[in-house]
């Protein structure tokens, strides 16, 4: 699996383009993303460059002129890193690399590089290696093009087999045999997850960085590892939670982002069962961030990849204490939503939501007890509606005090 080298700081500039696909402001919100991404994965970022452009260039992703700008200002600043904001090909990759004499990285293959720094068991471990060979394969002939050279001599005559379909062969044995090893742990976890027993089963969802580990070790008074940077949960958590008297397993999953890479998705999918066969989702949300609105979309269109769109879900708006509104001005401002209070806020679609909707601060403990109330009734309602006979010992929340 590859290995980040080194602790220390990479210094790397960002590079996106603005497209009809694609405003200025939005491909702005994604390069701040990506200097997050950036510094979780140990980079510096030194600079930006953007470009309009109709549709990327299908040699260097940019044009020539913005080319030898970055090309100046790689020299000229030790830069040892280019990160891309979308997905390169092959030859772009390849030409970039020629041109830059840098270590060209594009947005998914930093969040596999990211991925691999966080994982921490066998499990986790695995599923990034296999992200990454999947990533790799048709890249081979950019990474390594001094093995494109047909082998000759003495013992190597017969069918004529270049080295770069050798080391294609071996990428391709070593995600058939990663494939069945995960074919295998996934068995493993299903039967420990069929061992459960019946108890109700929650699972938190979110875009990454939203607070979940925080709201988890809150709830269930557990040490999970959370920290300010993007993906700091990898490894799937189970705990066992009371409320009142009613236990019930809540689960920590790994966060989502806009872009996620496919490979991710797809080697990630028997950690998402965790999601999918839950009873009810706690769908996170950052509601201090500016585009909340767009990561609640993005974790919905994963939640519908992988089937789990229509559970029971409670929207928790977390962060309120740090949620701040632009200052309005009747005289000078349009009123957009980034004017909006939470209040104004919570009379919009939200409302419509209805009883599936809490605002709290996890870090500050706000709201933690209409939180707990919510979560109760509804884990009490999907219990009893399997187990009728055990209403009785599950009152309602406010019939006795905790």
């Amino acid at each position: 699996m590859l290995e980040q080298e080194s602790h220390e700081y990479e210094n790397a500039v960002l590079i996106g383009i603005v497209t009809q696909q694609q405003s200025e402001e939005k491909l702005t919100e994604y390069l701040d993303e990506l200097e997050f991404l950036a510094y979780t994965a140990g980079a510096s970022v030194k600079g930006r460059f953007t470009q309009k452009m109709q549709h990327p260039n299908p040699k260097t992703f940019i044009g020539t002129g913005k080319m030898e700008e970055v090309a100046q200002f790689v020299e000229a600043n030790d830069i040892g890193t280019v990160i891309f904001d979308d997905e390169l090909t092959p030859t772009q990759q390849r030409n970039i690399e020629k041109i830059l004499k840098a270590k060209i990285i594009d947005r998914t293959y930093l969040i596999l590089d990211i991925f691999a720094q966080r994982a921490q068991t066998s499990y986790a471990r695995t599923q990034v290696e296999l992200a990454q060979y999947e990533y790799l394969l048709p890249r081979l002939v950019g990474l390594w093009t001094h093995l494109e050279r047909q082998r000759g001599g003495i013992g190597m005559r017969g069918p004529g087999e270049t080295e770069i379909e050798t080391d294609r062969r071996i990428v391709r044995d070593r995600i058939s045999l990663l494939k069945k090893k995960l074919t295998t742990i996934d068995r493993q976890m299903k039967t420990q997850r069929g061992n459960r027993g019946k108890l109700v089963r929650v699972a938190l969802v979110g875009y990454t960085n939203v607070g979940k580990s925080t709201l988890m070790n809150v709830v269930s008074k557990s040490d999970v590892f959370a920290e300010n940077k993007l993906f700091a949960t990898l490894d799937t958590t189970v705990r066992k939670v009371v409320v009142k008297n009613l236990p019930f397993l809540l689960t920590d999953t790994v966060g989502f982002i806009r872009k996620l890479p496919t490979q991710l998705v797809e080697s990630f999918k028997s950690t998402l069962d965790e999601v999918r066969e839950s009873d009810l989702l706690l769908h996170v949300v950052d509601i201090s961030h500016e585009s909340f609105e767009d990561h609640i979309d993005s974790v919905n269109a994963i939640l519908q990849d992988i089937e789990a769109i229509d559970k029971p879900t409670i929207m928790v708006f977390n962060k309120i204490d740090q949620y701040q509104p632009e200052e309005y001005d009747d005289e000078f401002d349009e009123r957009t939503t980034a004017h909006n209070t939470l209040e104004d806020w919570k009379r919009t679609w939200m409302n419509r939501a209805g009883d599936d909707v809490i605002f709290i601060s996890a870090i500050e403990k706000e709201n933690m007890e209409q939180f707990r109330k919510k979560v109760y009734d509804r884990v009490r309602e999907i219990h009893v509606s399997r187990f009728p006979y055990n209403a009785f010992l599950y009152p309602d929340y406010s019939e006795e005090e905790e």
